[in-house]
């Protein structure tokens, strides 16, 4: 076999071998759906998380499919307001269903003035969960430095904590790294995690392990959350919560 010819089949090898795996990783990314089943003997608690996206929600659907708590999205940013937020809180009171309202960080707003967005958009509501703040690079403009996220993230805390609220932070695995730990760990976490367990350390309060749910009352695919223990502890942990 001459130079040529060598070079041709080296040529034709290397490209073989990078078509087996880009498509080896095509699939790998493909099969990875965002879900996981969890085992409900030792995870029994289940919630679901709303916004107005999820469109006109049959609460009492909900409650009779085994959901124990809700989530509702109250606001985002320093003045937008969810505008199924009341609606969506009023018909889950009458639920039953245990109820807690969640704010959308933003990096690109001041992080005070995001809390008073939020205290405002509750007002004087009655929730059994702790208000939640949802900090995550998803949704928000590049370039913005960890530590002024978190110089903000500080100060919608300030704000929610003077104001006498619990507060949870809710995010994925990165955001927990980059923004979480070390930092705030006083507060507990809600985290979104499709790998079983969620993270490798176990703090976490509640995990959500799906996007891709179905529940009855609610039209389309919804988020699936799960408490980190049993039916005692989380009846425990509402009442702490609530003193």
């Amino acid at each position: 076999m001459n130079k040529g010819a060598r070079y041709i089949a080296i040529c034709l090898i290397a490209l073989t071998a990078i078509g087996i795996f880009y498509v080896a990783f095509s699939r790998l990314l493909s099969s990875r759906e965002p879900h996981v089943d969890v085992e409900r003997e030792r995870f029994p608690v289940i919630g679901i998380d709303l916004s107005a996206h999820n469109g006109e929600v049959d609460f009492e659907k909900v409650a009779a499919d085994g959901v124990n708590f809700v989530f509702l999205k109250a606001s985002e940013g320093a003045d937008f307001r969810d505008p199924r937020f009341h609606e969506n809180y009023a018909k889950a009171r009458q639920s039953g269903i245990k109820v807690g309202a969640y704010h959308f960080f933003r990096f690109d707003r001041d992080g005070y003035e995001q809390g008073r967005n939020f205290l405002n958009a509750v007002d004087s509501l009655t929730f059994d969960l702790p208000l939640a703040i949802d900090v995550e690079e998803w949704g928000n403009p590049d370039g913005y430095e960890t530590e002024k996220v978190v110089e903000a993230l500080r100060g919608m805390i300030f704000a929610l904590e003077g104001s006498r609220n619990k507060v949870i932070l809710y995010t994925n695995k990165q955001g927990y790294t980059r923004f979480i730990k070390n930092r705030f760990e006083e507060l507990p976490v809600w985290v979104c995690s499709f790998t079983n367990p969620p993270m490798t350390s176990d703090n976490w309060l509640l995990w959500q392990h799906s996007h891709q749910s179905r529940v009855d009352g609610v039209d389309g695919f919804v988020d699936l959350n799960t408490f980190n223990g049993d039916s005692l502890t989380w009846e425990q942990w509402l009442n702490d919560v609530s003193l």
